[in-house]
């Protein structure tokens, strides 16, 4: 049975607009986003110290008064920053307690290499102990990422058979999954593989029983309004759109042409952020960058 506080969660993505933060680089990608900041590999050693520093990163966001419920719905988080603290409380505590902001998870463990056309995940072993960890921290949902690089039909199946085989296992322990077959903005298919996609996603979707939602995590489409069909499906909690390596202006663009979807940025977010900007810069910069999302996923 669902707790209050995510029956307040369900009840805040379905009336108030906004955006989810992604904040969950992890592994291979954490030192690119650490760069992009400002922070060299020079300046740590080893994973540890690698974490710690992304997780000053993070903390100096989700801390900031620009970082609030009022415009950013969730923020998707990853293990090592689930296991940590910000100011006293679990980091999934801080962000509802503190800031009324959604907890969400990334729960993959990587991509296989490529097949078909596309890039599996990974196996997640002790995927069931994860989230039940997730939920004694009061998270209300995840994210699994896999990668769709041509339109092969038996490669794009796999992918969403794939996702709505995990959504189950986490569905059964009472989250909502963040479903993220993203197709890579350079495919020379892309448009092609959207196709595929959104039949495959369609089917999968109506196979679900009518207590079970999940949300989908989208590259932004070439066409305009194309994944209506999905923001407007009975089982679809919300449509979110990942950057998947536009820049911000790029972004938020082509949201804005896509009425119904809303932002779930990570590079686009923390663009123009620096470790060595002053206090006052960088919440100028953050909430700058925030408001122009928000605009952008209401618009």
């Amino acid at each position: 049975m669902a707790s209050q506080a995510q029956l307040d969660m369900l009840k805040k993505l379905h009336t108030v607009n906004g955006f989810i933060a992604a904040l969950d680089q992890s592994g291979g990608s954490t030192p690119k986003a650490l760069k992009l900041y400002g922070v060299n590999e020079d300046q740590y050693s080893g994973d540890e110290q690698m974490y710690d520093q992304v997780h000053q990163m993070r903390t100096r966001i989700i801390t900031n008064e620009a970082f609030n419920g009022k415009r950013v719905l969730g923020a998707i988080l990853f293990e090592n920053t689930l296991d940590r603290e910000i100011e006293g409380l679990a980091s999934s505590v801080y962000l509802w307690e503190e800031k009324q902001v959604i907890p969400f998870l990334k729960v993959d463990k990587g991509l296989l290499d490529e097949k078909d056309g596309v890039q599996l995940m990974k196996d997640i072993p002790g995927l069931d102990q994860l989230l039940d960890k997730a939920n004694d921290k009061g998270v209300f949902g995840t994210k699994m990422r896999s990668v769709i690089k041509l339109a092969n039909k038996d490669g794009v199946h796999a992918i969403v058979k794939q996702q709505f085989e995990v959504s189950a296992q986490i569905l059964a322990k009472g989250l909502v999954p963040i479903i993220e077959p993203e197709i890579d903005i350079n495919s020379p298919e892309k448009a092609a593989a959207e196709l595929l996609l959104k039949g495959e996603l369609l089917n999968h979707l109506d196979a679900l029983p009518e207590t079970q939602n999940v949300m989908l995590k989208l590259t932004l489409p070439d066409v305009a309004g194309f994944y209506d069909s999905l923001i407007a499906h009975p089982r679809v909690l919300k449509v979110v759109a990942l950057s998947g390596g536009y820049n911000r202006q790029e972004a938020n663009r082509r949201l804005s042409e896509n009425k119904g979807m809303i932002a779930s940025f990570s590079r686009a977010l923390s663009e123009g952020l620096s470790a060595q900007q002053s206090d006052a810069e960088f919440g100028k910069t953050l909430d700058e960058s925030i408001e122009s999302i928000y605009q952008a996923s209401i618009s």
